[in-house]
């Protein structure tokens, strides 16, 4: 079983932050506002679902904190525009 952790500025898999085995790293672009920055995931977990799993806790995160998403990954951005279930967290 994969366990997802939240950081500072991250969910990640792993160790701790700064030694994860994969990542979804954000950053807060005011109040109620973060941008995706990056998603990165390991050799080790390739071919898991484990960008989308990092997704899946970020976005039950914005939601739960009432704040919006504005993905700059290439990956979060396909993933958040091509899903329907997703238009609700997506910054306007």
């Amino acid at each position: 079983m994969i366990t997802i952790q939240q950081g500072s500025k991250s969910f990640y898999i792993g160790e701790s932050e700064d030694k994860s085995l994969a990542e979804i790293v954000f950053d807060y672009s005011g109040e109620d506002i973060i941008s995706i920055e990056h998603t990165n995931v390991s050799d080790t977990l390739r071919g898991q679902n484990v960008g989308r799993q990092l997704l899946q806790k970020i976005v039950e995160w914005v939601r739960t904190e009432n704040k919006k998403i504005v993905p700059h990954c290439p990956f979060a951005k396909a993933a958040l525009i091509k899903n329907k279930e997703y238009a609700d967290v997506l910054a306007k």
